[in-house]
């Protein structure tokens, strides 16, 4: 649902229809998050004005982004379709803009990266492989009966 790098982080459930962006959260796991959350907020007024001390002072003082940024979290079995794709990722794991893939977790063991994808032609993806920008729209949270099975740690693509 959400990996368990990013539980400190503030989270929550995705919505249907929502779309979502992959981002390298401050903890350093990749996750999915909504655009809007990574928009830059308009500076302080303090920051555009007075001389350089009161600017760096209002630049240290001021939150830092990556912190406010929220982790959207994925149940297993969810239905999502790609977006944003890269060439180089189209290349390596054979998709397109449009490809439908199914949210799943590799393994149940605590402390690992265990959120992926589950491709139409039978790889699995570990989210932490996918690079940053790459879009998703979710299609459906998914359903009972809807959670695929772990598939075997050897056909995982990306896990070491």
């Amino acid at each position: 649902m959400c990996d368990y790098s990013l539980t400190g982080l503030p989270n929550r459930l995705a919505r249907e229809g929502e779309e979502l962006v992959v981002h390298r959260f401050r903890t350093g796991s990749v996750g999915l998050a909504s655009p809007a959350d990574l928009r830059p907020a308009d500076p302080p007024p303090a920051s555009r004005r007075g001389n350089i001390w009161k600017r760096i002072v209002a630049f240290l003082a001021a939150p830092s982004a990556a912190n406010d940024v929220c982790a959207v979290c994925i149940p297993p079995g969810a239905r999502l379709v790609l977006s944003s794709v890269p060439q180089k990722v189209k290349s390596k794991w054979d998709v397109t803009e449009g490809t439908r893939v199914l949210f799943t977790q590799t393994t149940a063991a605590a402390y690992t990266y265990r959120d992926a994808f589950l491709m139409p032609n039978g790889s699995t993806v570990l989210l932490q492989c996918l690079p940053e920008g790459m879009r998703v729209v979710v299609l459906s949270l998914g359903g009972l009966g809807d959670t695929p099975t772990a598939p075997d740690r050897n056909t995982l693509i990306g896990a070491s």
